[in-house]
């Protein structure tokens, strides 16, 4: 009798913790399945939305700076009609007035010009030239430092004016890349990239061809096909600034007595 029931009690005393093991599994994937619900709130977790809704979100973003400018020119307007009517500036005065909107940027500037376009490889480029190497991502795409060289050349050649797109460019304006779009004073641009400049045209095209990393463009355009044209008009108008001047980031310094 001892030994028969020794026999039959080690079995079940070996099958309780098994039994116990597999409840614990049970429960913590009931936990995870729990937790997995709460995060992602009903949704699919495993998809790229979050990315999708983060790119929405820039373009809805860049609608709403558009509209902000268009009624911060409106309200400008305004505020210059007022200023004009009821100042009591002289001649001299207004005439100084008027030659520091110009340079500022913030009036609508007409004259002889040139536009700019530059963009990307057509896609799958491939080397166009004998003893040049096949292209990585980053030969075929527009950079930050390849618009920036182009503005740069433009002031050095005399322009007057600079417009980036459709926006006019000021002493504060930053051209900025993330990826292969531009973002200018808080709104989003892809290619193909306008710079447009009002100027001596001769001048302007000479400071093109002569600036150092615009060369170096050059070979890419070359190599594989990176987008380059140069358009030059009789009559090109730019328009003035419309959006806020205030600084942001930094703050005048007051001048050393």
């Amino acid at each position: 009798m001892s030994n028969s029931d020794d026999s039959s009690a080690g079995p079940r005393r070996r099958a309780r913790p098994v039994r116990l093991l597999t409840a614990a599994v049970f429960a913590l994937a009931g936990l995870l399945f729990v937790t997995s619900f709460n995060t992602s709130k009903g949704t699919n977790i495993r998809t790229d939305a979050s990315l999708l809704k983060l790119s929405d979100l820039v373009k809805e973003r860049s609608q709403d700076n558009a509209e902000l400018e268009q009624s911060t020119a409106a309200v400008r307007g305004q505020v210059d009609t007022l200023a004009e009517r009821d100042d009591g500036s002289t001649k001299a005065e207004d005439a100084k007035l008027a030659a520091l909107r110009a340079a500022s940027g913030t009036e609508e500037l007409t004259g002889k010009g040139l536009t700019v376009t530059l963009n990307d490889a057509p896609p799958n480029a491939t080397a166009r030239i004998p003893n040049v190497p096949e292209p990585q991502p980053n030969d075929l795409v527009i950079h930050q430092q390849d618009l920036q060289a182009v503005v740069n050349a433009l002031w050095r050649g005399g322009a007057q004016g600079i417009q980036v797109m459709d926006q006019r460019l000021i002493s504060t304006s930053a051209v900025r890349c993330v990826g292969n779009t531009l973002i200018l004073q808080g709104r989003v641009y892809s290619p193909p990239y306008k710079i447009s400049a009002v100027g001596d045209p001769g001048a302007m095209k000479k400071a093109l061809a002569a600036s150092p990393a615009l060369q170096n463009y050059q070979l890419y355009v070359n190599a594989y096909g990176l987008g380059w044209k140069v358009d030059e008009h009789k009559a090109l108008t730019l328009p003035g600034y419309s959006g806020t001047v205030d600084l942001h980031y930094a703050k005048p310094v007051a001048p050393t007595p």
